[in-house]
């Protein structure tokens, strides 16, 4: 199974579980700097984007990263932007309920992409889809760009809960 097992109703609960107390540049920096170190420390052939609505505020990409990444880094903010949910959300909850995602949003795999790794950054208090952050990771298996999406906003909340 390329979706990890997961069901659309653990992901639903991921997303209100991981909400950030507030998002700011000086956060979405941080987050992005977060998946840095630990692509550094663990190699990872990745690229790491963090967009406030449409506005990229951090963008890299690691050594061993493809050109082609960012063009799945941009699919998958797609989904996020037009949903607000996590892309792994959208393609596991399409498949649960045997429904074509591209089809039903009258789009393609080319414009959209609901693989794993694309994962909004939600803020307590803050509704509406455009206002949210959104964290991307292209170059793993996409249930492993997932996993370390979490990973990453996890740590953020850590280190934001011990500065309190």
């Amino acid at each position: 199974m390329t979706t990890g097992g997961f069901t659309s109703e653990q992901l639903a609960l991921e997303e209100q579980i991981l909400v950030l107390p507030h998002l700011d540049i000086k956060d979405a920096v941080e987050i992005g700097e977060i998946g840095a170190t630990i692509a550094r420390r663990e190699n990872l052939p990745i690229s790491i984007r963090v967009q406030m609505g449409e506005w990229i505020v951090f963008h890299i990409a690691m050594p061993a990263a493809e050109e082609s990444q960012t063009s799945w880094i941009t699919r998958k903010a797609r989904v996020v932007l037009a949903t607000g949910h996590s892309t792994i959300f959208e393609r596991v909850q399409a498949e649960e309920q045997g429904r074509d995602w591209y089809a039903d949003h009258n789009t393609t795999e080319e414009i959209f992409a609901i693989h794993g790794g694309g994962v909004p950054l939600n803020v307590s208090g803050v509704s509406g889809i455009g206002l949210k952050g959104i964290l991307l990771i292209s170059g793993l298996p996409q249930v492993e760009d997932h996993l370390l999406c979490v990973r990453i906003i996890t740590e953020f909340l850590a280190r934001v809960g011990e500065n309190q």
